[in-house]
């Protein structure tokens, strides 16, 4: 199981709810005063699920406040946002998908300023993250609540926590009050994210008619998601160029591998000869190009070299190979782990291919011992694409919405205790 990590807001109990069988009827008490503002409709929420995970949308007519609570007898998660009203065209429901962690939801007005959704538990869960998005390309505003599997303890801990609160006088939480990335990671040294905006120098990649060249793009991008990993204080972050420099796929691999890197990202908007494909996605290495793997490796450099740390250099050559087979392996499945954490923070923030996490033969891809994914972030030859690519709004969403799958994927990475 993925280890949790800490909840990204506080529970407005005081607000909001009280612990134990609430009901629709048992108006909560009022917060605190603030100006008089238009509250938003709620216009649909849904759930989906997977054996993994379970996702909360909330549709909304404007950004607002939310809070969370969890509750037992029965077990529940309830998510308040502060509305006025809501329109939702199914109020009730079971989540779609395969997973077993929630029976069933129901949306209710449960104040004149509140409306309520209510998550009914058929195994212990707790909320992994939230955060409200502004609204983009139609899209309204949203609140997204991730929610995954949690122990039974995990759970009583945090009804206690939220019972406990119901006395206290927490302010309201407001989308921006969420941090891009969630929970330090309880490990003495911070992981070393190496970002690669791909091309630069003569290399400039894909380019428009009217010269807008996509290692321009990429490094403008990679500069914004940089300052957002550092801001965290959960990273150090080190970028392969930060002007109009040339390297070569092979330098650009050497580096991550020399620096022993935690995770490689290379980030690209190429063009397509068809101009309506569009939309985001995250490469890994292809499974079946092990025989080109040698081809990231230094001059001269040799197996034993690749797993030093990992096997003494008198061990024969059959071992290191077992051992070199183990470690690209873990890689591969590391990788993986990465490109998906990233596609499920991208997903409801930007637009994506069809199955957005794909695999190719990019040399850039092919360190035996770092997790490295290749981002797309959209095609300079869609019209739609080039404009976002343009647009501040956009990188500085995509990019916090990055920021977060890449700290959701080292959360994933802890042991649990």
């Amino acid at each position: 199981m993925l280890k949790s990590i800490r909840l990204l807001v506080l529970p407005l109990v005081a607000a909001l709810l009280l612990a134990g069988g609430l009901q629709a009827q048992d108006a909560p008490a009022a917060p605190a005063e603030v100006a008089p503002v238009a509250l938003p409709n709620v216009i649909d929420v849904r759930v989906s699920a997977t054996p993994e995970r379970a996702r909360l949308i909330i549709d909304l007519a404007a950004k607002t406040e939310f809070a969370l609570v969890s509750l037992s007898e029965p077990d529940r998660i309830a998510i308040d946002v502060r509305a006025a009203t809501f329109s939702v065209p199914e109020p009730s429901g079971k989540p779609a998908g395969e997973g077993n962690m929630i029976s069933d939801y129901l949306v209710e007005q449960a104040a004149p300023d509140r409306v309520r959704t209510m998550l009914t538990l058929s195994a212990p869960a707790q909320v992994q993250q939230a955060y409200v998005l502004d609204p983009f390309e139609g899209q309204p505003a949203r609140l997204v609540v991730d929610v995954i599997p949690a122990t039974a303890e995990e759970f009583a801990a945090n009804v206690a926590r939220d019972a406990a609160a119901s006395g206290t006088a927490t302010p309201p939480v407001t989308a921006d009050s969420t941090p891009a990335g969630g929970s330090e990671l309880p490990i003495a040294t911070r992981p070393l994210v190496v970002i690669d905006p791909g091309h630069g120098g003569i290399d400039s990649g894909a380019e428009t008619a009217d010269g807008i060249k996509e290692k321009d793009i990429v490094l403008s991008f990679a500069l914004k998601l940089q300052e957002l990993l550092v801001s965290s204080g959960r990273f150090d972050v080190a970028l392969t160029r930060e002007d109009d420099t040339f390297l070569r796929l092979e330098e650009r691999v050497a580096l991550a591998r020399t620096n022993k890197a935690d995770l490689f990202i290379s980030l690209h908007a190429d063009s397509f000869q068809q101009p309506e494909i569009r939309g985001a996605s995250v490469y890994t290495r292809d499974e079946n190009a092990t025989d080109v793997l040698d081809k990231v490796l230094a001059d001269n450099e040799n197996k034993t070299d690749i797993i030093a740390g990992f096997a003494m250099p008198q061990m024969a050559p059959e071992v290191v190979d077992i051992l070199l087979d183990l470690m690209r392996r873990e890689m591969r499945h590391q990788s993986f782990v990465a490109a998906q954490a990233i596609v499920h923070q991208l997903e409801p923030s930007v637009e994506l291919r069809r199955f957005p996490v794909r695999q190719a033969d990019f040399l850039v891809l092919q360190a035996p011992d770092v997790p490295s994914v290749l981002l797309e972030l959209g095609f300079l030859s869609n019209a739609d694409d080039m404009a976002n690519l343009l647009q501040g709004e956009w990188q500085d969403r995509t990019a916090d919405a990055l920021a977060r799958g890449i700290s959701s994927y080292f959360d994933s990475m802890v042991p649990d205790e």
